[in-house]
């Protein structure tokens, strides 16, 4: 009687196990279940976040292939406007207006050349940045010269620093706004280009000239000219502050990009 009721015993364990075993696999399989269901939606969203990113890299690349072919065009555009104030020029039969069309076409060509150079550094890695703005300020002060007013004095002063690509081309955009404010606000006078260290940031990159202060209350967050929206605008993509007073000698006013 006792072997039957043990061998029953073992039976309904045996059973309870078979049983338990049973819940486990298909535990299991709902598991798996799961975990493939799960692993073709990710293998999906991969799929839609590589499909994507191709399109972004096109897209990019044809923002890329239209910003140089939009260059190239401007560029030759001011070659024939160059062509055409030249042949006006030897043409003319007056002296004085000939002059003045010589003048007006070296100046066309001295425009062309700052527009390629702010281009110049799209396929750079990284750019001898004071060599950069040397290259810059020649231009500038050839642009702004004429038989009738003397060679803008545009300096640069401070260090030569290799700064990459993404930071460089939007602190050059800024430096030819700053530049620009500065002739035409400075009366004429010194115009300095300084890039030095800067404890607390990295860089300092000041713009200063020699002619009037800044008004009071001057704000250039509040101004609503195109070039200090520009200016705002490259200094957000590098994280950048725009700082703004007089000089050291209390004369003319400065503008300093920190950057780091």
């Amino acid at each position: 009687m006792t072997t039957e009721k043990s061998a029953v015993q073992r039976g309904l364990k045996s059973e309870h196990l078979l049983q338990n075993a049973r819940h486990t696999v298909a535990r299991y399989e709902r598991e798996l279940r799961t975990q493939r269901l799960k692993e073709v939606g990710l293998r999906s969203a991969l799929a839609r976040q590589e499909s994507l990113l191709r399109l972004k890299d096109e897209f990019i690349r044809l923002q890329e292939v239209l910003s140089r072919e939009s260059a190239h065009r401007l560029w030759n555009d001011l070659q024939l406007v160059q062509s055409l104030l030249k042949l006006q020029s030897r043409r003319s039969a007056n002296a004085e207006t000939a002059s003045q069309l010589a003048v007006a076409a070296n100046r066309v060509a001295t425009v062309g050349r700052v527009h390629r150079r702010l281009h110049s550094l799209d396929s750079a890695k990284t750019i001898s940045f004071k060599h950069y703005l040397e290259e810059l300020c020649c231009d500038f002060s050839t642009m702004l010269s004429s038989e009738d007013r003397p060679e803008q004095d545009i300096s640069v002063e401070g260090i030569e620093i290799a700064l990459p690509r993404a930071t460089g081309i939007p602190l050059a955009f800024i430096v030819n706004e700053l530049i620009t404010n500065a002739v035409k606000y400075g009366n004429g006078g010194r115009i300095i280009v300084s890039l030095e260290p800067n404890p607390g940031t990295g860089y300092a990159l000041s713009v200063c000239n020699d002619g009037p202060l800044l008004p009071e209350g001057f704000d250039p967050g509040a101004c609503k000219g195109l070039g200090m929206k520009i200016i705002r605008s490259f200094l957000e993509r590098i994280g950048g502050e725009l700082l703004f007073g007089r000089r050291d000698n209390d004369q003319g006013a400065r503008f300093t990009v920190l950057f780091s």
